[in-house]
C-alpha cells in the first residue's frame, strides 16, 4: 500500500467513526421484570435482552423487532451517583411502554439494564442507536 492509500483509508475510518458516534440519540432508560405478554409477540419467548419502546421509539408498532444498542451515560437521580458499568447492550424491541406511565425513552429488561448499569439506579441517562 502506498502512503497516500493508507492516509485515505485512515481518513475514511475516521469519518465512519465520527458518523457512528454522532448518530447516537440521548434519552433515558428504566427496567421492567414481567416480559409476557408483549405488544409485539404475545406470549412468544424473545429471550431476555429485550426492551419496551417508549412513545419516542414506538412508531405505532413499527419498532417491533427493531434492534437498539444502548449505552449508559450517567445518573438521573442522587441515589446512585455513578450507575454506569461501562460498555453497551443490544436489545430487541418486543413491547410498548406507553405514556403517561412510561418513565423512560426505553424500558429495558432487568437483565439488559443490569448489563450496563447498577440496578439500584432504577433510571439512567443513555445514548441509543438503531442497529
Amino acid at each position: 500500500m502506498t502512503t497516500k492509500t493508507c492516509a485515505m483509508l485512515l481518513m475514511g475510518l475516521a469519518i465512519i467513526s465520527f458518523i457512528s458516534v454522532t448518530s447516537a440519540i440521548s434519552g433515558t432508560a428504566t427496567y421492567y421484570t414481567v416480559y409476557v405478554p408483549s405488544a409485539c409477540y404475545g406470549y412468544e419467548d424473545q429471550g431476555t435482552m429485550i426492551a419496551a419502546a417508549g412513545d419516542t421509539i414506538w412508531n405505532n408498532g413499527g419498532a417491533c423487532g427493531q434492534m437498539y444498542t444502548i449505552t449508559c451515560t450517567g445518573a438521573t437521580n442522587q441515589g446512585v451517583p455513578e450507575p454506569c458499568k461501562g460498555g453497551s447492550v443490544t436489545v430487541k424491541i418486543v413491547d410498548r411502554c406507553p405514556s403517561p406511565g412510561c418513565q423512560g425513552t426505553i424500558d429495558l429488561s432487568q437483565e439488559a439494564f443490569s448489563t450496563i448499569a447498577d440496578i439500584n439506579a432504577g433510571k439512567i441517562q443513555i445514548d441509543y442507536t438503531q442497529v
